[in-house]
């Protein structure tokens, strides 16, 4: 199946299934979450009324994270979204785990929140390990730190709280673009973003955010 605008529909979710227990997070249709190791196992991922809730533990040490395998050089993802919070996010993390010389495949990601988006170049910017142990060390230094600012652009936007929004992040050689409810948001180009060889995508979550429609389409 083809989109003329979009490309290959390569995978897609509407979430209509049930969960066989409610302990663990059982989000089915080939998706990983974090919450075995982020979260001491503890249940992070629901789904009920046909869409996937997802909510950070208290005991967690780090952002829900619910990845998917999406190979791809040039493609978009498309999603519908809820926002509950004003401090609601939702990462849209785009990765290589076999790329070493970025923190955890880390690539270049789109970050949706209640007053704005953010496009980031992570490969070359912050997440590359140059940058990323540097920082850890405190050893980072000024000059860096201003190159790593000019890896990603915010955009004003507003989101509603409690209604249903749609996304759509498209990739293009070295430009990622978002739009909201069919709206273009932002543009932001940077080298990191053309990476030749993104294979998950992992959706991030640092409170609580539901979702329904994932589709994701391959161009190239």
């Amino acid at each position: 199946m083809a989109d003329d605008n979009l490309g290959a529909l390569v995978f897609s979710d509407d979430f209509d299934r049930k969960e066989t227990q409610s302990v663990k997070d059982e989000p089915g249709n080939g998706w990983n979450t974090s919450s075995s190791w982020s979260a001491k196992g503890n249940k992070q991922v629901a789904l009920s009324d046909g869409a996937l809730h997802v909510y950070i533990h208290p005991e967690a040490n780090h952002a829900v994270d619910v990845g998917h395998a999406f190979a791809f050089v040039d493609g978009t993802a498309v999603m519908r979204f809820k926002f509950h919070e004003e401090k609601d996010t939702l990462m849209l993390n785009f990765a290589d785990l076999s790329y070493k010389e970025v923190h955890a495949g880390h690539l270049c990601a789109a970050t949706f929140g209640v007053k704005k988006v953010t496009l980031q170049d992570m490969k070359t910017g912050g997440m590359n390990l140059k940058y990323y142990d540097a920082r850890k060390a405190g050893t980072l230094s000024k000059e860096d730190q201003d190159l790593i600012k000019t890896k990603s652009q915010a955009f004003p936007n507003d989101i509603s709280l409690n209604e249903w929004h749609a996304l759509k992040v498209t990739i293009v050689g070295d430009t990622m673009t978002a739009d909201v409810d069919g709206k273009r948001v932002g543009s932001f180009s940077s080298s990191g973003i053309a990476h030749e060889s993104k294979q998950v995508l992992r959706l991030l979550v640092a409170n609580k955010v539901t979702i329904d429609d994932v589709k994701y389409y391959r161009q190239k």
